[in-house]
């Protein structure tokens, strides 16, 4: 399952396992992490360095949202609980938290970029669903039950995509950055 945590891939497999069993299928969320990326990658408005991991995520096909950071949960946030204060860190200046996702602005702190995206469950399942089919130029309601072999679950196939597709946005950045001094 490609989960760090083996208590949490384990429960993942049973579930995976229990859906295969009854015919269906599972979607899920995949957290990507990318460390050391510099500060500065990015534009403030039309080239924002989330905006364009946003655009390689979702051109992946059953990715159906990201979030970056606290994402979400951060509308249920205040501004004072939100707001990643920086800190002395040595003699270097340094995030607290990590609530941003390592962006701000569109712009890359410095900090590790997290963003979570999410998965859709496979459509092709072996329960019976309802369906139109077209008849003599007639529509009327009819069953399907897909039949063949089908993944359960996507997010371990696309863990590798979104991996090669976060490095490809960001080398993409940082050859934009180079050429932006030149």
């Amino acid at each position: 399952m490609r989960a760090a945590d083996l208590d949490a891939a384990r429960a993942m497999q049973e579930r995976v396992e229990e859906l295969r069993a009854k015919g269906d299928s599972a979607g899920g969320v995949i957290e990507c992490q990318i460390k050391g990326v510099p500060a500065g990658l990015g534009e403030p408005v039309f080239d924002k360095l989330d905006a364009t991991l946003a655009a390689a995520m979702l051109s992946i096909g059953a990715v159906k949202g990201i979030e970056f950071g606290a994402g979400f949960a951060a509308a249920d946030l205040t501004g004072s609980q939100n707001n990643d204060e920086i800190r002395a860190k040595g003699s270097k200046a340094a995030f607290r938290t990590n609530n941003a996702g390592g962006l701000l602005g569109g712009i890359s702190n410095g900090d590790t970029i997290v963003f979570r995206i999410a998965v859709k469950p496979v459509p092709s399942v072996f329960v019976e669903q309802e369906t139109v089919k077209m008849s003599k130029g007639k529509l009327a309601d009819t069953k399907l039950k897909i039949q063949g072999r089908h993944d359960v679950c996507l997010c371990p196939r696309i863990v590798p995509v979104a991996e090669a597709m976060a490095a490809l946005a960001i080398a993409d950045a940082l050859l934009q950055n180079r050429a932006a001094r030149l």
